[in-house]
């Protein structure tokens, strides 16, 4: 093969998948899809691993192989895949999905009878049963409380809709229409790509396409061991105390050729939903290695090739059925956070400070004033990262894990959802101080306008602020205060249900990245631009930076 051809089969898998990306996007009904992107699309090649990754959220990618190969196991060795067949799956215990509201959809792209690839998508959906609105609670104690389960199953068979699934769909959910719009919307996306991978094979050819795709892989092997070599070889451990209490260890050994990052020594696991499939702790490792080896390169099934995550059952990170897992998302940056701050101590001009290192997601919902429909919001909140080596943290972003996400505009969440945004900005909260200084936290104010409303929120960082690096600060946790309408206010990081009435404000307030080095060496023109921005008062200027005023 040429490689101007491989090339251009390379590239057009890229572009499949961003345009599955683009179409999910702008057909979904649920704003937590449509404005926050809370999805992923991908494709992968004939056996399941990932070829061509789209936009989204990364964690969300790494899902769509691990679901592929649970339909393949299933399904493949009856001989009960066929072309025009299309699989729902959303049960974290087989197939990489994270917890029950994020469904994936799986195709087989089929060319003269053979499967060529397979296009996937996932997203979160906004209600999908169980025992609260939204399906999400702190205080669920099984899978089985927190929505429908779907094992992989097809939702067509040979084209063909298989309608007691769509009604089965429908009847667990409290927002029907929801649903409809945002699953037809993940149809039309895997279909798109489909149609795309079947038209570059028939300009190609069968062989050509799967040996470029099968040289591809290869190539994000090659990318991976390139970055190795960069890294510092040897044994690192951590034991970090978690705002529960326990301590969550990891051990990461960087070999020559090869990573194994060790999670057996943890805590078993948890009898609420603060728990994360074996799939997903796999997946969160795969996000780190990828971040420290490669992050600027293509990512792919090839691309995790040298790396190895050593799991016990029965842990935080590998629980046994029907353990709940509805609020995984933690689990997931908590795990992150780990692996960095374990790696920060060998490569502290590498790994930045820590950040505010929490979904921090919020949901919410009632009954629209305006419109009478029941509304359910959640949204991953944006906040602060830590200072580097050479520049100060970002403000106001997703979490390293939630890669390509979008705050929800305030112009939309007034529209659809039963509130009123008050304020959106950066606090005063003061934290992460340092040579350069962490990013700092936001502060949102939802006042709630329906007579009746509820509030879920799992947020961790909380009681454990992010970690500083070489003499910087920490930062501050993240929280969210109820402001009554009666004048009285209360704290909360975990709460679930928490009842609501007109009037009422949410104000959640992100953390603020930490700081790297020492404050009194920083700039101080950068001092004092800080002042002047108000990110910091005239007291702190001088106690903390030693920048005096005139």
């Amino acid at each position: 093969m040429d490689p101007i051809t491989q090339e251009i089969i390379q590239s057009g898998l890229q572009a499949a998948a961003d345009e599955m990306f683009a179409t999910l996007r702008r057909t979904a009904m649920s704003a937590i899809i449509y404005e926050v992107l809370d999805m992923g699309t991908g494709i992968t090649d004939r056996h399941g691993e990932l070829a061509g990754s789209g936009a989204g959220i990364p964690s969300f990618i790494g899902v769509l192989d691990k679901s592929v190969k649970a339909i393949l196991k299933k399904f493949d060795g009856a001989g009960e895949i066929e072309a025009g067949d299309l699989f729902i799956i959303n049960d974290p215990y087989q197939g990489g999905v994270t917890h029950l509201n994020d469904m994936v959809l799986v195709l087989p792209v089929f060319v003269d009878g053979e499967i060529v690839a397979w296009t996937a998508n996932i997203a979160h959906w906004n209600d999908i049963g169980g025992m609260v609105p939204g399906s999400m609670s702190t205080e669920a104690t099984e899978l089985y409380q927190e929505g429908i389960n779907y094992p992989g199953i097809k939702l067509f068979s040979c084209g063909r809709p298989i309608r007691a699934v769509f009604d089965i769909l429908l009847a667990n959910c409290r927002m029907p229409d929801y649903l409809t719009g945002d699953l037809w919307a993940g149809i039309a996306a895997v279909r798109i790509g489909e149609r795309r991978i079947q038209e570059m094979v028939e300009r190609y050819g069968n062989g050509t396409f799967l040996t470029a795709v099968e040289r591809y892989l290869d190539l994000g092997e090659q990318m991976s061991l390139a970055g190795i070599n960069h890294l510092p070889k040897g044994t690192y451990t951590l034991a970090e105390e978690q705002d529960d209490g326990q301590i969550y260890k990891v051990a990461i050994e960087i070999g020559d050729r090869h990573v194994e990052i060790d999670l057996t020594d943890n805590p078993a696991q948890h009898s609420g939903p603060f728990n994360m499939s074996a799939d997903k702790a796999v997946i969160t490792c795969q996000l780190a290695f990828k971040n420290l080896t490669s992050p600027k390169r293509l990512t792919n099934g090839g691309s995790f090739r040298p790396l190895t995550v050593k799991l016990q059952e029965g842990t935080v990170f590998n629980p046994h059925r029907p353990a709940a897992m509805g609020i995984y998302y933690e689990m997931g940056i908590r795990l992150y956070d780990l692996i960095l701050r374990c790696l920060a101590q060998a490569m502290p001009e590498r790994v930045p400070a820590g950040g505010f290192a929490s979904i921090c997601g919020t949901l919410f919902g009632g009954v629209h004033p305006d419109t009478g429909r029941s509304y359910a919001v959640i949204e991953p909140e944006i906040g602060g990262w830590g200072g580097s080596h050479h520049a100060d943290g970002a403000g106001g972003q997703f979490s390293q894990t939630h890669g390509e996400t979008y705050n929800c505009p305030a112009e939309i969440a007034e529209a659809r959802y039963g509130v009123t945004v008050d304020y959106l900005g950066y606090h005063a909260e003061p934290a992460g101080a340092g040579q350069f200084r962490g990013g700092k936290g936001v502060r949102i104010d939802y006042r709630i306008r329906s007579a009746d409303a509820w509030l879920t929120v799992a947020y961790t960082r909380s009681k454990q602020p992010p970690w500083p690096l070489k003499g910087g600060r920490p930062g501050s946790g993240n929280h969210v205060m109820i402001r009554r309408a009666d004048g009285l206010t209360e704290r909360h990081a975990v709460v679930s249900g928490l009842k609501l009435k007109k009037d009422d404000v949410i104000q959640i307030m992100t953390g603020t990245g930490a700081g790297w080095g020492d404050p009194k060496k920083r700039d101080r023109e950068l001092v004092a631009a800080d002042l002047k921005n108000e990110f910091i008062t005239a007291e702190e200027a001088s106690t903390i930076y030693g920048y005096h005023t005139n």
